[in-house]
């Protein structure tokens, strides 16, 4: 795995981690308007069912958004790639050794 993300590679994370922070904002927004629509369960639980969606997909969104410095760039794309919110076209469009190097980090095989 190389040590340092290409510059191009960088500019276009920088570019696709804004589109993918709005998917993943956009799904959590969804889950909880689920949550609180559910009117099958009392008010009370359905603000700890919130809570504890909350405090989850906040870890899940530091783990893939948090800290984005060329450093950290292949993990940052890795937990993006992993959460599905990049699509595949959009993964296509960093070089070929970011894509092999991120997917070492997920453990997947080359295409």
């Amino acid at each position: 795995m190389a040590r340092e993300i290409p510059e191009a590679d960088w500019r276009l994370l920088r570019q696709l981690s804004q589109i993918a922070l709005e998917r993943f904002c956009g799904s959590v927004l969804d889950e909880v308007a689920g949550l609180t629509a559910d009117t099958g369960r009392s008010n009370h639980a359905r603000y700890l069912a919130l809570f504890d969606l909350v405090k989850q997909r906040d870890k899940e969104l530091a783990v893939a958004f948090d800290d984005l410095r060329r450093s950290t760039a292949f993990f940052r794309l890795a937990a993006i790639r992993h959460r599905k919110l990049l699509t595949d076209e959009e993964f296509a469009r960093f070089s070929p050794e970011t894509r092999d190097a991120v997917r070492v980090l997920l453990g997947e095989s080359g295409e």
